[in-house]
């Protein structure tokens, strides 16, 4: 293989600064979330809980890089969260909830795409959401097809 030209050089220096690095985590995952950033997002009140929409990954299966633009829109879109928080009232009716709560801080649920209020934070949003627009708890949000 021919060795690249100076320009050739230029161009693929420039470019390694200017490509952002997708690989790097996200203080948004529930992963790498640390008690500096728990302690800032806003507290529930009542039968409301805070729940992380799921960010799905900036890197596909097959290798290819998806633009920021797109990773933000399928985020928007999504019915997948983390639950962050549980205000002090939530799951706190026994007639509304016989069987006692349907998830708890730490699970991964489902709710209805256009539920809850949607708070822009620092890398992402959060929802605040009531407890009974929880529609089911899941292991892994990977394990549902999101579709934009």
């Amino acid at each position: 293989m021919a060795e690249m030209t100076a320009l050739q050089k230029k161009w693929a220096d420039d470019r390694k600064e200017t490509l952002p690095d997708v690989e790097k985590t996200t203080k948004l995952d529930p992963k790498n979330l640390d008690e500096s950033l728990l302690e800032r997002i806003p507290k529930p009140t009542g039968w409301r809980m805070v729940v992380l929409p799921f960010r799905p990954p900036k890197k596909t299966k097959g290798g290819l890089y998806l633009a920021e633009k797109a990773v933000e829109k399928q985020q928007v879109a999504t019915v997948c969260g983390y639950v962050l928080e549980t205000g002090p009232l939530a799951y706190y009716d026994q007639e509304k909830f016989p069987h006692g709560a349907w998830c708890k801080k730490g699970d991964w649920v489902v709710f209805a795409r256009y539920a809850g209020a949607r708070i822009n934070i620092e890398d992402g949003e959060i929802r605040i959401l009531n407890d009974d627009e929880i529609l089911a708890t899941i292991k892994d949000p990977e394990d549902v097809i999101h579709m934009v």
